[in-house]
């Protein structure tokens, strides 16, 4: 074997113990693992804390220096994923993975992209889509209000996004905080039907704008209504078909009568 390939090699194998370690911190449940997830997890939270206030802090010296500190942390959480997945290709196709994607873009070109930054508050959508903050609830009463908080966060989501939009196209001309206030208003009194009025969107423009936030949002009311109280149901893919909810006590599968084991939360 030449230096050359020797080299390679070895190359090949730190990278695979790279990604062996990434596996185990990204997917495992051990307690480094956990801990590693956990610290992941607030680090988002902080992320997404920034994007809510970038409304606010855009106008301010050290705006460029966060915001390309945060394209580093998403760019460098978005390749260990990548390093970490069996399938980098599948992962890449899902919809979180684009919105990291786009997020990345967005904070890589501030100023070009300034007015699609609300858009950047996709990303708690995607925080509770993945499965890290899931894992280490298989059991209790936590586990059982999965669908209501995914439900929650999908509302608040929408909620923040629609306020992000009103306010870089109607209320930017507003003094910082208080145009931003006045846009998240606006929002919450067309999401609820409340209409009070003393805030419209002036124009063709305003107005369907104002008629997608009240459609979209009902809906959302709604689905939030049926997270709450409908029958918890159990998270356990069938063998045979694959459907993943089913009753607590089910046996068989109801749609294929496949035999089913479900752990007891119990135990």
């Amino acid at each position: 074997m030449t230096g050359a390939e020797a080299k390679e090699q070895e190359q090949r194998t730190g990278l695979a113990r790279l990604r062996d370690i990434l596996r185990k911190l990204y997917h495992g449940t051990s307690p480094a693992a956990f801990r590693f997830q956990f610290a992941a997890i607030i680090v988002d939270l902080a992320i997404i804390a920034f994007f809510i206030a970038t409304p606010v802090l855009q106008e301010s010296r050290s705006f460029l220096w966060l915001d390309y500190m945060v394209a580093a942390l998403v760019a460098a959480d978005l390749g260990a994923r990548l390093l970490a997945s069996t399938d980098p290709l599948r992962l890449m196709k899902q919809p979180a993975s684009w919105v990291d994607v786009f997020i990345l873009v967005t904070l890589l070109f501030p100023t070009a992209l300034a007015n699609l930054g609300f858009l950047r508050i996709l990303r708690l959508w995607s925080l509770s889509r993945g499965g890290a903050i899931w894992r280490h609830f298989r059991r209790g009463k936590v586990r059982e209000w999965r669908d209501a908080s995914q439900a929650v966060v999908n509302l608040v989501t929408f909620l923040l996004v629609v306020t992000g939009f009103v306010y870089t196209f109607f209320f930017r001309t507003g003094a910082g905080i208080a145009g931003y206030v006045d846009a998240m208003y606006f929002t919450v009194a067309t999401i609820t039907t409340t209409g009070f009025g003393d805030l419209v969107l002036p124009g063709v423009a305003g107005k369907l704008t104002a008629i997608v936030t009240m459609l979209i949002g009902i809906s959302l009311f709604v689905r939030l209504a049926q997270a709450i109280f409908r029958p918890y149901k159990v998270y356990f893919p069938c063998p045979q078909c694959g459907l993943s909810r089913h009753e607590p006590d089910a046996v068989h599968c109801k749609a294929c009568g496949h035999l089913l084991k479900i752990p007891d939360e119990g135990q």
